[in-house]
């Protein structure tokens, strides 16, 4: 066994200050023991795939980030490992616990992952060993986690058996308290007929400047009508790695308080990590903007419904502790989401559009690194 103090510092000195996960009793020791350190920085996020995704935005925004997780989860976080972190390039550590090991007497839900978590990280082409049992195995593990995520920029991965880590005791609260009330908007108008989603993204992009904002924008017809109307620098085109935007989004922003970082949503999206509204209500900051498009479609897949038309994003948004929220069909309500004074929090605002999209919508010509590599440069970060 090895002390949790042992390893976090060592990962420490390797430039790692960002944790992202959700706990699991083996790594109960490694959390602890960062949340009770103020110099380091711990989110608890709602499922295992927004913590991959906000420890991505993080590394974009500059600063490595470790992301911890059990292995029950692992297949939570299989989409942002496949259609993010791979095909952008993003180099983030992952810690990946190992419950129902092989030969272990361990809960019934556990036996089947516990055989094949090695094998799935293999199949998501993610190099792996087991986490350091003696701490004279740290640091060489560590400079091989570190060569690899140098040298191909994507995850790598420790596999923490049970017992690796002595117990540490909690210490500190580990996550923040919002007493602030979201101011909600009021655009005192109802548009005659809902916009295209092409019409909101040029208010979009008349309210953000490339020097100081960029734009995540979610997977599907969003990331390409943008890309259609204005290629900027300061825009990201998530492709697949479907929900996730809003994730990357908070994971940039925080790594990166100097820019305000606008996450251009879906309904679909929004729907299907539902869980980020409260992650992001409790660590987003101010220069956070989360903007819904909803059409109540799947638009780019055939145009199947979502249940959107049943759900009040703006409430949720309001509950969550988003510090302005607002919703409506008239598209002023996105210059207003802009343009009000300072907030105590993240923004969101929920607009309704039509459904459909521009004709002959071509696809970014440049590819997901490219346009990662591209925004890095702009806001000046590496890897």
């Amino acid at each position: 066994m090895i002390d949790a103090e042992s390893f976090i510092e060592a990962v420490r000195e390797c430039g790692f200050h960002r944790y992202t996960g959700v706990p699991c009793s083996y790594l109960m020791p490694l959390i602890n023991y960062v949340i009770n350190d103020d110099r380091l920085n711990y989110l608890s996020t709602a499922n295992e795939g927004d913590a991959l995704a906000t420890a991505a935005g993080a590394a974009i925004g500059g600063e490595r980030a470790v992301v911890m997780m059990q292995n029950s989860g692992l297949g939570n976080a299989v989409s942002p490992l496949t259609s993010l972190t791979y095909i952008f390039r993003i180099p983030v550590l992952v810690i990946v616990s190992h419950r129902g090991a092989p030969g272990l007497n361990d809960e019934p839900q556990h036996l089947l992952m516990g055989g094949i978590t090695g094998k799935l990280l293999e199949m998501m082409e993610i190099p792996w060993e087991y986490f350091p049992a003696e701490e004279t195995g740290i640091g060489p593990a560590l400079d091989r986690a570190m060569d690899y995520l140098k040298r191909e920029q994507r995850p790598y991965g420790f596999i923490i058996r049970k017992d690796s880590v002595t117990p540490h005791a909690l210490e500190l609260a580990s996550i923040p308290t919002r007493t602030n009330k979201a101011i909600i908007l009021d655009t005192g108008a109802t548009a005659r007929r809902l916009v295209s989603r092409t019409e909101a993204l040029n208010r979009i992009i008349a309210n953000t400047p490339v020097q100081d904002t960029v734009i995540i924008a979610t997977t599907g017809y969003t990331g390409r009508e943008l890309f259609a109307i204005d290629d900027r620098s300061n825009q990201l085109y998530m492709v697949g790695s479907m929900g996730c935007a809003s994730s990357l989004g908070l994971g940039l922003s925080l790594a990166r308080p100097d820019l305000r970082v606008v996450i251009v949503d879906g309904d679909g999206a929004a729907l299907m990590r539902m869980g980020n509204f409260a992650t992001i209500g409790s660590y987003g900051g101010a220069n956070l903007i989360h903007i819904l498009l909803d059409n109540e479609v799947h638009d780019s897949t055939g145009a199947q419904a979502t249940v959107a038309g049943n759900v009040a994003f703006a409430e949720i948004a309001a509950a969550c502790g988003y510090g302005l929220t607002g919703s409506g069909n008239d598209p002023a309500i996105i210059d207003q989401i802009f343009s009000h004074g300072p907030v105590a929090g993240p923004r969101f605002v929920h607009l309704k559009i039509s459904a459909g999209t521009m004709e002959n919508l071509p696809r970014p010509d440049t590819n997901p690194e490219q346009v990662v590599r591209r925004l890095m440069k702009h806001i000046g970060t590496s890897f």
